[in-house]
């Protein structure tokens, strides 16, 4: 619907209402947006959201950097998106949008599998892999329907990140995912 009436915006996919969820649910589990310091063994928490995006480049996989994108609504974050992606792939990203991340988020779109082990990308304490949207047969109610379903995977640092605090990130980000209008409000 929101497509239909973009304008000249860019179109919108499922990143910018992820990178949405992310800068809502991360403020609640802030060990997840985080980086790790192995020499001097110091971890920093980060009250902005520098989303690392993973883009494949014909120079392999690069991480260009969304910052503050907490503070952006889903059309900036999808202008965002199609910039940084094709600067990164044709090589004409600055250092700054290339450093600088504090979690990543990796999709493959519908080349992926249902799952993946995302592997974390340094000093960052976490990372989310988007894996394929599918149609699945859905109870509901007393009836079954085919709805659109879909795994993310999480990555963390346990010498960081708790096991329970990761789930129940996971959790917070599934509940904004499953009702997006909680995401385009205030």
């Amino acid at each position: 619907m929101m497509n239909r009436d973009r304008g000249s915006n860019p179109k919108l996919t499922l990143l910018p209402f992820l990178i949405t969820a992310m800068g809502k649910a991360l403020p609640e589990w802030p060990m997840l947006n985080a980086t790790y310091d192995d020499d001097a063994n110091v971890i920093t928490r980060h009250g902005a959201l520098h989303l690392g995006m993973a883009t494949q480049t014909d120079n392999g996989l690069m991480v260009a950097v969304i910052r503050d994108a907490q503070n952006k609504n889903v059309w900036q974050l999808a202008s965002e998106i199609v910039h940084l992606a094709d600067a990164a792939r044709s090589g004409k990203a600055a250092r700054e949008e290339l450093m600088g991340s504090t979690i990543t988020l990796s999709s493959l779109g519908p080349m992926g599998g249902i799952t993946s082990t995302p592997v974390i990308n340094r000093p960052e304490v976490a990372i989310i892999a988007v894996n394929k949207v599918e149609d699945k047969l859905v109870p509901i109610d007393d009836e079954i329907e085919v709805r659109k379903r879909m795994n993310l995977s999480l990555s963390c640092d346990h010498r960081v990140v708790d096991g329970w605090d990761a789930a129940s990130f996971m959790q917070t980000l599934k509940g904004y995912i499953e009702n997006p209008i909680r995401l385009l409000s205030a």
